[in-house]
C-alpha cells in the first residue's frame, strides 16, 4: 500500500517517527507522500525524507507546495525556493496547492495567485500537482482546465466534495486520492454514495495523518491521532461501497500511486 497523504512533521509525531514509520511497514504500508504545506513545511517534510533515508530506504518522498490558507505568504522568493526544493529527488509532484473558501484564511484573490503561481511551476517542471479543495470547486475546475493540457498529472486529495464536483476532475483526467472521510457515518455519507463513480484507476489512498482517523477502526488509540499504518482501514472503508476487494483496491491504488508519481523512476 502507498500512503499518499501525510503530515509527518505535525508536532503530533515528533517524539515517534520512526516507531510510526515502523508500524507503517508492519501494516503493509511500504511508502509515504509527505505533504508540503508551506515554504517552511516543504523544506521540513523533504528533511524527514533525507533524516530517515537510511534506516527507511526508498520508504519516503515528499511534495513541495503553498497550501490556500498559506496564500498570502507567496512571493517571488516562495517560489524560487519552492523550484529549488523540487529538484531534489525525494519531492514528487508540487502542492499543496488549491483554493479553500470555507476558511478564507487568505484571501480568494490571494489564492488564486498562490494557485497559479504554483501550477505554473508544475507546468515548468513537468511535476504532477496535489491539490485541496474546499467550497471553491467551481472555480478550482475553471482555473486548472486552463492548465490541464500542461500538466503531467493531478490528484485531488481528500475528496469530499459533490458529485458535480467528483465528475468535474473525472472529466479532467484527474485522479481522486480518498481519506477516511469515508469511514464516518455521518459525514462521510455523501462519500460513500460516490466513491464508487471513480474508475480503479483513478483511485488513490491516503489518511492526511494526523487528521481523519478512520472511525471504522476497532480499537482507536487514546490520543485519536491518525497514522499511516491506518491506512489498510481507510481501503476497508472503501471496498464497503466498491466493487472491489479491500486486496485489489490496495493493489491497484498502489500501482497508480507508482504510476502518478513516478515512484519506481526514484527508486535507487
Amino acid at each position: 500500500m502507498i500512503d499518499i497523504g501525510v503530515n509527518l512533521s505535525n508536532p503530533r509525531f515528533a517524539k515517534d517517527i520512526e516507531e510510526t514509520l515502523n508500524r507503517a511497514q508492519q501494516a503493509g504500508v511500504k511508502k509515504l507522500v509527505l505533504t508540503g504545506t508551506s515554504v517552511a513545511e516543504s523544506q521540513a517534510v523533504l528533511e524527514l525524507c533525507q533524516h530517515y533515508s537510511t534506516a527507511f530506504p526508498e520508504m519516503l518522498y515528499a511534495t513541495a507546495g503553498i497550501h490556500p490558507h498559506d496564500a498570502s505568504t507567496l512571493d517571488t522568493e516562495s517560489i524560487c525556493t519552492l523550484r529549488e526544493l523540487a529538484a531534489q529527488p525525494e519531492v514528487v509532484a508540487i502542492g499543496e496547492m488549491g483554493l479553500d473558501f470555507n476558511r478564507n484564511f487568505s484571501t480568494p484573490a490571494e489564492q488564486e495567485k498562490a494557485f497559479e503561481a504554483q501550477l505554473e511551476l508544475a507546468v515548468e517542471l513537468q511535476l504532477p500537482v496535489f491539490l485541496h479543495e474546499r467550497d471553491a470547486a467551481d472555480r478550482q475546475l475553471q482555473i486548472l482546465k486552463s492548465y490541464r493540457d500542461h500538466l503531467t498529472d493531478a490528484v485531488t486529495h481528500c475528496f469530499t466534495g459533490s458529485k458535480q464536483a467528483l465528475f468535474g476532475y473525472l472529466d479532467l483526467n484527474m485522479h481522486i486520492g480518498i481519506t477516511g472521510w469515508i469511514c464516518d457515518e455521518k459525514r462521510g455519507e455523501e462519500l460513500q454514495r460516490l466513491v464508487g463513480n471513480i474508475p480503479l484507476e483513478r483511485l488513490m489512498v491516503e489518511t492526511d495523518a494526523p487528521y481523519l482517523l478512520p472511525k471504522n477502526i476497532l480499537e482507536p488509540p487514546k490520543g485519536k491521532r491518525n497514522e499511516p499504518g491506518f491506512l489498510p482501514w481507510v481501503i476497508e472503508g472503501i471496498a464497503k461501497f466498491r466493487n472491489e476487494s479491500s486486496e485489489q483496491i490496495a493493489t491497484v491504488t498502489s500501482v497508480n500511486a507508482t504510476r502518478f508519481f513516478k515512484l519506481d523512476q526514484k527508486a535507487k
